[in-house]
């Protein structure tokens, strides 16, 4: 379960500043950069302080990446305060360019560091394969939140 630069760039290629959402309240915009975000995270250049995960988390981390489940329309990020975040780029067309950049980097940075992991917020340290389902799964319930997943846009 890896997703492929492909699918990240046919996502983004459909994706336009207008899209709307079919669920939750970020933009096109506020959910490219969510995205750029949790890259960041998969590779420790946003550090997240360790710690243990409850037993309640790991059974999540369990369930999300070991199986079919999807992300679900309600979940929030750890600590969500309810607001959107200040937009960090210009304009969408901006914001899909760092994505991509991101992407780009965490794919080099688990090919240079074997045995690399990164603190996610909720289930802790993740190695390259737990991160990759992870991004699979979350890139995937993003886009098809507006629409732009492949399997959605060709039905």
């Amino acid at each position: 379960m890896v997703l492929s630069t492909d699918q990240i760039q046919n996502a983004l290629k459909m994706l336009k500043a207008d899209t709307a959402s079919l669920f939750g309240k970020m933009t096109a915009q506020h959910m490219v950069e969510h995205l750029t975000i949790t890259l960041k995270l998969s590779i420790g250049k946003i550090k997240y302080p360790p710690f243990t995960p409850s037993e309640r988390a790991l059974i999540a981390k369990q369930n999300l990446l070991f199986t079919e489940l999807e992300m679900g329309m309600g979940m929030t990020p750890p600590n969500d305060t309810g607001e959107l975040y200040p937009l960090k780029y210009p304009n969408l067309e901006k914001a899909k360019e760092a994505l991509l950049q991101a992407w780009e980097e965490y794919i080099s940075y688990y090919e240079q560091n074997d045995g690399a992991s990164a603190v996610h917020p909720r289930f802790g340290h993740l190695n390259k394969e737990e991160w990759d389902r992870f991004h699979f799964k979350h890139m995937m319930h993003h886009f098809k939140q507006f629409g732009v997943w492949e399997s959605d846009a060709k039905g």
